[in-house]
């Protein structure tokens, strides 16, 4: 493994270390959990190795199908090697069915198809109770982005939802909302942070059960259970 350096960022449930190459930085995967902006925290036992294991997979499906992303390799259960960029100050929220606090919003029941899909911006790790929703001019005036950077990255969450629901439907997991985020690296634009049980919403083709985040979020049983069921469906599909 390469040398651990200091800790460039920490989330909710990552640390982010640098190495002792400049162009490369370390992802360690923890088990704390944390909700609603810090007001609900916890652990979910082995979460960190299951995103781990979930990202080295889904971040694999990207790169196979031609989408550029920092992932690198996995080191160990807890750690992976990833192209270190320099993060976009805003999260891109791609939305199927609406649950969480969109329906809340926009006065659609839970679980309602949207068509057409919904993308909303959001500004990252700011110190406010919820994620505060911005637009392309926000991004613009903030000097956060190029209106091409913008297209290439509209174009890139829709190809990452068509590949990631045709996949997931192939192993009974309708995929509700995700979060991408986003990272320059030597001037690319690549898909970074995670894609895991942390940061979307996967029900149940089924039976419509959550198998991520919202059963912490929501005080439901079998969590941990739940990120593992997501795991052993990836696995079992070549």
């Amino acid at each position: 493994m390469p040398e651990i350096g200091m800790i460039l960022r920490e989330g909710k449930g990552k640390k982010v270390y640098a190495t002792d190459d400049p162009d490369k930085a370390i992802v360690f995967f923890k088990d704390e959990a944390m909700a609603f902006h810090g007001l609900k925290r916890g652990r979910i036992l082995g979460k960190g190795e299951v995103n781990n294991a979930v990202c080295e997979h889904l971040f694999g499906l990207l790169n196979a199908n031609g989408i550029e992303n920092h992932f690198i390799e996995k080191i160990d259960a807890r750690h992976s090697l990833v192209k270190r960029c320099d993060m976009l100050p805003f999260a891109v929220k791609i939305r199927n069915r609406a649950a969480g606090n969109l329906a809340e919003r926009i006065g659609i029941p839970v679980g309602q198809k949207l068509d057409p899909t919904v993308v909303e911006y959001v500004l990252r790790d700011t110190d406010m109770d919820v994620d505060p929703l911005i637009n392309h001019t926000h991004i613009y005036a903030m000097k956060a982005a190029t209106p091409e950077e913008m297209a290439r990255i509209d174009e890139i969450c829709f190809k990452v939802n068509d590949l990631l629901m045709n996949y997931l439907k192939e192993i009974n997991i309708e995929l509700i909302d995700f979060k991408l985020e986003f990272g320059r690296y030597h001037g690319r634009i690549l898909v970074a942070d995670e894609i895991t049980p942390d940061t979307a919403r996967f029900w149940d083709s089924s039976t419509h059960e959550p198998l991520d985040k919202d059963r912490f979020r929501r005080d439901m049983d079998h969590v941990a259970e739940a990120y593992q069921e997501v795991l052993h469906r990836m696995m079992g599909v070549g």
